[in-house]
């Protein structure tokens, strides 16, 4: 989780705010449960339609659930695409490897993102975004 935090997540937030942004890559704004200001969290893209789904490696204990669990309402961002609002709900018995297969069919750059994030998985869990109509 240290070596994500630390090294992998600055470098993927650094080309975001470059406007090169990594393929198969997302990023998820989240409203901090305690700050109230807006959190980024670099994630694979799980665009499917109107709805974005995401694994969190950690489950519950990901800052990024935590605040879901506070306050539902998200944006996501996908490469060369705009924010889109929506709301986050947790998906206990979904089976996260199952659904990271499932979304890997989507191309070369998200198999990647996909298969790399699940390297520390500890306890993943899933995440479903039901986006608003546009």
């Amino acid at each position: 989780m240290a070596i994500q935090r630390r090294v992998v997540n600055p470098v993927v937030r650094l080309a975001w705010t470059l406007r090169l942004p990594i393929p198969g890559d997302a990023l998820l704004e989240t409203t901090g449960r305690r700050s109230g200001k807006p959190r980024r969290t670099p994630v694979c893209d799980g665009s499917d339609g109107e709805a974005f789904w995401l694994v969190s490696q950690h489950g519950r204990d990901a800052d990024w659930v935590r605040n879901v669990e506070a306050d539902p309402r998200v944006r996501v961002k996908v490469s060369r695409g705009r924010w889109r609002t929506g709301v986050a709900r947790l998906l206990p018995d979904d089976d996260p490897a199952e659904r990271r297969r499932i979304l890997a069919h989507a191309g070369l750059a998200r198999r990647l993102c996909l298969a790399t994030a699940g390297l520390s998985d500890t306890s993943p869990l899933t995440v479903r975004i039901d986006l608003d109509p546009d």
